[in-house]
């Protein structure tokens, strides 16, 4: 079994180790959760202060121009393409990850009922994220279409004569599981399907290749693993052959081909451009850029493949750890063993059967982590699927150590039952 010297022998020979002095990590934390909030870049603060101070308190309106606020969605959008297999031009960073899925849903299924009308479902994974869901169905009710909700082994027989587009996220947020974009893609192509694809948990952790995927749609998160703070902007992403093909319904003036011209019509802009709406939030801007330069740093030392090759040894380490240590104790693993299949995170499973009361008691194990100052993070379940217990893995600031320590203070949390303490069963707000 590996041991705690083991793995700060592997942190001392990290080829990636200095990319964790890039940022804030708190003194007795291991953070575990950057698939949901990726942690401060050091470069944050004193950047938002001068955009505050310097380009706001003193260049006022004139830093749309003197200070490149103008130009910050294509800039940013261009720093985030080289991390999703996408070409310069061809990404925005603007709004939040349900705007800009609503912008690109409603594209796709407009494209698609334009070359065949007869197509009127959206498909979609049932565990898929629940915003993603939510603007789907919103979608169907102004459109009059169907969402169609479908297991991940049912995708494929799926992609009926009837349906306009494929949504899906890449990484699974409850599970961890990657979809093989290409294939999937392909198998929808050859249905007449268009696709649309969530990189929240992808963008940052895992390699994408938008382009050589001949995907349709993307859109993406800038908080979570590219580190751009709590809401900040997310991206989209149009295949450049349909990017010209259609008004967006959000149809905002900085979406215009000129919009210092002023004219009462809308005329869009070219390309990506016209996938903008109103006025850019230009203090979360540059602390997303801030973020997305921390990711980008990795290029120096073999970029996103030696962050997935990390990811992945961290994942398996925290997998083994757990099964030889935490064994008895009603915990089952949720993520796909196999390497190719899983992003960059690892979910345990407790099933609400496990206690009298009829909880898992996955909640209140978080919280007792949390207390220790491991934090990770819970995912509710149904009848049907279980709790989850839910830990991310970012290679740019985990070390191998952390890993060990996590899963012994979960060791303990277990074997002690000091999670039935009532302090960690009352649930809070956010989970």
């Amino acid at each position: 079994m590996t041991t705690l010297r083991n793995c700060q022998q592997f942190d001392a020979q990290d080829p990636l180790r200095s990319l964790r002095d890039q940022f804030h990590l708190p003194a007795g934390v291991i953070y575990l959760d950057g698939n949901s909030l990726g942690v401060l870049p050091r470069t944050a603060a004193a950047r938002v202060a001068e955009v505050v101070t310097k380009e706001w308190g003193e260049g006022l309106i004139r830093s749309w121009n003197s200070a490149g606020w103008f130009e910050a969605p294509q800039r940013l959008g261009n720093k985030i393409a080289r991390l999703i297999g996408a070409g310069p031009g061809e990404v925005v960073a603007t709004d939040s990850t349900s705007v800009n899925l609503y912008k690109v849903l409603s594209a796709a299924f407009t494209l698609a009922q334009q070359d065949a009308p007869q197509r009127h479902k959206i498909v979609s994974e049932r565990s898929n994220f629940p915003t993603d869901l939510y603007i789907a169905q919103g979608m169907c009710k102004e459109r009059g279409c169907e969402l169609q909700l479908v297991e991940p082994d049912g995708i494929a027989a799926a992609l009926t004569p009837e349906v306009a587009v494929l949504m899906l996220t890449h990484v699974n947020y409850r599970t961890g599981a990657m979809h093989d974009m290409a294939a999937l893609t392909a198998a929808a192509h050859a249905a007449g399907v268009l696709t649309v694809w969530d990189l929240a948990h992808s963008a940052g952790a895992v390699p994408v290749d938008l382009t050589t995927a001949r995907a349709d749609f993307a859109i993406g998160c800038g908080y979570k693993y590219l580190n751009g703070g709590p809401g900040a902007p997310a991206f989209v992403w149009v295949n450049p052959r349909h990017a010209d093909r259609f008004w967006q319904p959000l149809s905002g003036w900085w979406g215009h081909a000129a919009p210092f011209a002023f004219t009462p019509d809308y005329q869009p802009a070219p390309g990506i451009g016209r996938y903008l709406c109103g006025t850019q939030p230009m203090i979360s801007m540059a602390a997303l850029e801030c973020g997305v330069d921390s990711v980008l740093a990795a290029e120096a030392i073999g970029g996103m493949a030696a962050l997935r090759a990390k990811s992945l040894t961290l994942s398996d380490l925290f997998i083994e750890l757990v099964e030889s240590r935490c064994a008895g104790h009603g915990l089952t693993l949720a993520t796909p063993r196999e390497r190719g299949r899983r992003g960059s995170q690892v979910c345990l499973a407790r099933a609400h059967s496990a206690e009298p009361s009829g909880t898992s008691g996955a909640y209140a194990m978080i919280q007792a982590l949390i207390a220790r100052g491991v934090i990770g993070d819970f995912r509710a379940g149904d009848g049907e699927q279980p709790d989850i217990l839910r830990f991310g893995f970012t290679p740019l600031y985990t070390r191998y150590a952390d890993v060990w320590n996590a899963v012994e203070q979960l060791r303990q949390v277990l074997q002690t039952s000091e999670w039935q303490a009532p302090q960690f069963n009352q649930q809070q707000s956010v989970t």
